[in-house]
């Protein structure tokens, strides 16, 4: 399997969108899973290849249902163990596929 591509969405894809892509970093690093995370905004995100969509609770009804990818709403972008579970959800759905 190619590496995982993981695309973290905000507004305007250099803000928060920033700071959920350190926080998956971080758990990628502490479960030793290698992927790619980039940044991306709402308007384009749909246009990225990835293999997920990591977005704000808030933003997620804007491209619910038009995804080709999985897309995983965050509700607290501050919450490590969300963003962890969450993180750890996708990865562990995707082995079992």
């Amino acid at each position: 399997m190619d590496k995982i591509k993981i695309q973290t969405v905000c507004g305007f894809g250099c803000g928060s969108s920033l700071f959920l892509r350190m926080k998956i970093e971080e758990v990628l690093k502490e479960n030793n899973i290698k992927a790619d995370v980039f940044c991306g905004d709402v308007g384009t995100c749909l246009s990225q290849p990835c293999d997920a969509i990591f977005i704000s609770k808030d933003l997620y009804s804007r491209i619910e249902g038009r995804a080709k990818v999985t897309v995983v709403p965050i509700d607290n972008f501050m919450d490590k163990n969300e963003v962890a579970t969450k993180t750890m959800d996708f990865f562990n759905g995707i082995n079992k596929e």
